[in-house]
């Protein structure tokens, strides 16, 4: 087993399984130690979106709209399984309020104090022109107007909304999408090391000596690095200060995310973008073909170490915010599930966490003659561009690497044409016959092309082995765990899908006893 390493990765989340690609396909030896799941903390808690952030404009953030904005079709291209297009509908209405919490709205103030407490049609519209045309935007469509007095999007609404603008952004399973990022990373060279806690780190020789340790057997193991990358997401002060001794501030705010799972609530595959009267947004989104998703809040969370969740306040702001826009109201009793994730931000001194900036930063340090490159907030739609900038500084500290290489490269099961994915369902259904089209679609969502390798030969739903309920099969339950990290079943049906939404408690514990059995005969 390899001990010497020119990159150590701490952190399994996007931002850490992005950089480990990139550096493995440049020739840097890595290893990535994460001491949870693949994905498990913020990286599969997100609101599940490749988007630009329209309400980023507001804060004048240009820079990070237009590179999220170029990102959208880039990521598009290279995973049309687990992205795809989406359209969001932003119900207007003249006696839309807002307040001043943003530097657009004081600014409005300012020029125009008769306006002030509306956000005018013309501003809405202003604002997605910019999105429709910063990011040389070429598959999605653009920004159109919706009558919401005829058109089927305003019959889940209120009649009082009228008009609604509707403009393109893009799905993405977030945890999927950083199990490829490791997949492919390890396919390139990369060792990585799912629930192994770096519990050491001492500067030694111009680079590292890191202690990882196995968090379910306790065993250790030592190897070396020349330059650690510190992307421990909402642990990365602790892991700065605690574990690798920088004196360092870390600058770092974590701010939590809420969400609230819904029985579905409209019959079109739109989302919608909702604005509140305290300047906030939120989105209602369909989600795994029988829910709605719903979110999200921005808190201040005090400590990484406390799980986060959606506390029965943020469930009700979701349902009261929401219920502003709908015909028929919901209530607590309609939420089946909810979950929640820590954004760890970049500090930059604004008052309200939803006013913290959303862009990443990059830092170098050195600890004695160690170097360390800590990572800073980040947006799952920027994961790309942020490991191509963090290249950059570890080329700096290592030596020059080689170009990028990573925009447009397909990740594992990716590699279809952007637009064939009815085609590529439709070949699985043709060629595998006793599989449902609704198990059929499932497969080819989470696993593009890889399907196959999945179902192998089987004519039969028998020879994909035990059936587990809502289409989980041994075939690929042994495939998650053989190619995807799996080792529980909260991995399997809350990251790695979420089944989790159909299956009961019984169910569940059959998965885990069952994977338990195998990691004992493995």
């Amino acid at each position: 087993m390899q001990t010497d390493f020119d990159l150590l990765i701490i952190g399994g989340g996007i931002n850490g399984c992005g950089i480990a690609r990139d550096a493995a396909g440049r020739g840097l030896s890595v290893c990535l130690a994460e001491m949870g799941d693949i994905g498990g903390a913020t990286s599969s808690a997100s609101t599940k979106m490749f988007h630009g952030g329209l309400r980023y404009l507001e804060y004048f953030e240009i820079r990070l709209v237009r590179e999220a904005l170029t990102e959208r079709e880039t990521l598009l291209r290279a995973m049309p399984h687990i992205s795809w297009p989406m359209r969001f509908v932003l119900p207007y209405h003249h006696s839309m309020r807002f307040d001043s919490s943003t530097p657009a709205s004081r600014l409005l103030n300012a020029v125009m104090p008769w306006m002030k407490g509306r956000r005018p049609g013309w501003l809405v519209r202003l604002g997605l022109f910019l999105y429709d045309n910063l990011g040389g935007r070429k598959i999605l469509p653009g920004t159109t107007r919706v009558d919401l007095r005829s058109d089927p999007e305003g019959q889940p609404l209120n009649p009082m909304f009228e008009t609604a603008f509707e403009y393109s952004d893009c799905w993405v399973e977030d945890a999927r999408l950083v199990v490829l990022n490791a997949r492919d990373a390890e396919a390139r060279g990369a060792e990585i090391n799912p629930r192994h806690k770096v519990t050491s780190a001492e500067p030694h020789d111009g680079g590292w000596r890191v202690t990882l340790t196995n968090t379910d057997t306790g065993d250790t193991r030592q190897v070396t690095a020349r330059m650690l990358v510190n992307a421990a997401g909402p642990w990365i002060a602790d892991m700065l200060g605690k574990t690798l001794g920088s004196n360092t501030p870390a600058n770092i705010r974590l701010v939590r995310g809420s969400h609230i799972v819904t029985k579905r609530l409209f019959d079109h595959d739109k989302c919608y973008f909702f604005q509140g009267q305290d300047g906030r947004i939120i989105f209602a989104i369909p989600y795994e073909t029988d829910f709605t998703l719903i979110g999200t809040t921005d808190a201040d969370h005090v400590d990484a170490d406390t799980p986060p969740r959606c506390t029965d306040d943020e469930r009700d702001y979701l349902i009261a915010f929401i219920n502003g826009y709908l015909k028929d109201p919901i209530a607590a009793d309609d939420v089946v599930w909810t979950y929640s994730g820590v954004r760890p931000l970049f500090n930059d001194g604004e008052g309200s966490a939803a006013a913290a900036t959303r862009d990443y930063v990059l830092r170098t340090d050195h600890v004695e003659d160690a170097p360390v490159l800590n990572i800073f907030g980040g947006k799952i739609t920027t994961y790309r561009r942020l490991a191509e900038s963090a290249l950059e500084k570890i080329g700096a500290v290592l030596g020059p690497l080689p170009d990028r290489w990573t925009a447009g490269v397909p990740m594992p099961g990716g590699d279809f044409p952007v637009d064939g994915f009815d085609t590529l369902v439709g070949k699985i259904e043709q060629d595998f016959p006793f599989l449902t089209p609704r198990h059929a679609k499932r497969l080819v969502r989470a696993y593009g092309t890889e399907a196959r390798d999945i179902l192998g030969n089987a004519t039969s739903m028998n020879d994909l082995g035990q059936d587990f309920g809502a289409t989980l099969t041994e075939a690929e339950l042994r495939w998650l765990m053989d190619k995807e990290y799996a080792q529980r079943a909260e991995d399997v049906v809350w990251r790695r899908s979420k089944l989790g939404l159909l299956l009961d408690a019984d169910q569940i514990n059959a998965i885990d006893a069952w994977m338990l059995a195998a990691r004992e005969t493995a």
